[in-house]
């Protein structure tokens, strides 16, 4: 959900590189100006898709003009050598009287991490010289939030859930398919597979059923608005809240369709009938990694035909082949995501005070942590609400 934010009355700021106990911290305030250092840092670093230069581009581009976001983009290497430590896209916001540091995300990110350089620390000593070296540089602020963090990025520990981090209310969802895609296949429960097998006979009874990849930028655009029209309409008959229509959120997936045609972190694929856009699904990609951002289709009489889980199948099963072995259906507890066999990685949060207005969104965290954690008692705690 993207919070409302109010106008700060303070001017942008512009923070000079600061040394704190081995490491060197520098704050750019402009995107623009940010951006090239950004793209460096993803060359010899380690990051999630959604750290990749168009996502942040397109998000900037998209959020960053609103009242009350001031672009925070952090560059920390190590003092001695000067090799990069870890990069993050962050931003401060203002809610009321509490002036948050936080990840550029407002909803729309569905993991949140530094770009890991040569010189990330590794270990809980390093991780928490890192981090005070970051909050000596940082501005003003009542609290700051690093939320939806993963425990480890291309494999090496994240320097800031090694510190005191909580398990975050959400996670990953990733399947491991292996070499073999009908061996994968073959994993899943058999309702599944002849649900699947059933979907794709039922759909290409049309004569022009087809599933692509969508890569030409005006059709790219079409799909996408056949998205915006398909998903709101699901989320109603769900009783969900939506909220992508939001200008802002709305602007931030059309830049990343509008990404330059040779760069492959956006892809879309797309289950067609001729003209007609049956589902579609967004999604991220690096070298190694895949991951689904947004998925619709269009339901009534194609409704037999189990159109979102055949775009994810067929999506899939088009990845594999080109050596793609990782798939993430991201975060949110859905049945769908557990008949294609995923399994729950966590993710973490860690959430400081930096004065005293910071100290009640710290605790309630920790309260809200504890409570999960404990079922019964979240029980007790829910019919107490109810009452």
């Amino acid at each position: 959900m993207i919070p409302l934010v109010n106008a700060m009355a303070t001017a942008p700021i512009s923070v000079p590189a600061r040394r704190s106990r081995g490491f060197e911290v520098a704050i750019a305030t402009d995107w623009a100006a940010a951006r090239i250092g950004w793209a460096a840092a993803l060359a010899d670093g380690r990051a999630t898709p959604f750290q990749r230069l168009v996502v942040m581009e397109a998000w900037f581009e998209a959020m960053a003009a609103q009242p009350g976001i001031e672009p925070l983009i952090v560059t920390i290497r190590d003092a001695a050598t000067g090799a990069a430590a870890a990069s993050l896209a962050l931003v401060r916001t203002t809610s009321g009287q509490v002036r948050t540091i936080g990840f550029a995300d407002l909803g729309l990110i569905d993991y949140n991490a530094p770009i890991l350089g040569p010189a990330a620390p590794q270990d809980r000593t390093g991780a928490a010289s890192l981090w005070q070296a970051l909050r000596r540089a940082l501005p003003s602020a009542d609290v700051i939030e690093l939320r939806k963090m993963p425990a480890t990025i291309g494999g090496q520990p994240n320097p800031f859930a090694l510190l005191d981090a909580l398990p975050c209310a959400l996670s990953g969802n990733v399947v491991h398919t292996g070499d073999d895609w009908e061996s994968y296949h073959r994993t899943l429960r058999k309702t599944v597979r002849k649900e699947l097998e059933r979907s794709w006979r039922v759909f290409t009874r049309h004569p022009e059923a087809t599933f692509k990849p969508v890569s030409d930028p005006a059709e790219r655009r079409r799909v996408l608005a056949a998205i915006e029209e398909q998903q709101p309409l699901r989320m109603q008959a769900t009783g969900k809240s939506y909220v992508l229509d939001a200008p802002s959120a709305a602007n931030f997936y059309r830049n990343l369709v509008d990404a330059p045609e040779d760069d492959q972190t956006v892809t879309l694929t797309a289950l067609m009938a001729g003209d007609e856009v049956v589902a579609a699904l967004l999604g991220l990609r690096d070298a190694q990694d895949y991951i689904m951002v947004r998925i619709s289709n269009a339901e009534g009489e194609w409704s037999n035909a189990s159109p979102g889980k055949l775009i994810i199948d067929r999506s899939m099963a088009y990845l594999h082949e080109r050596g793609y072995r990782a798939f993430d259906f991201s975060i949110g507890d859905y049945d769908y995501k557990r008949r294609f066999g995923v399994e729950p990685t966590p993710l973490v949060d860690l959430v400081q005070p930096l004065g005293w207005r910071g100290v009640t969104t710290s605790v309630e965290s920790r309260a809200r942590n504890f409570v999960r954690r404990r079922p019964a008692l979240r029980r007790f705690a829910n019919t107490l609400l109810r009452r």
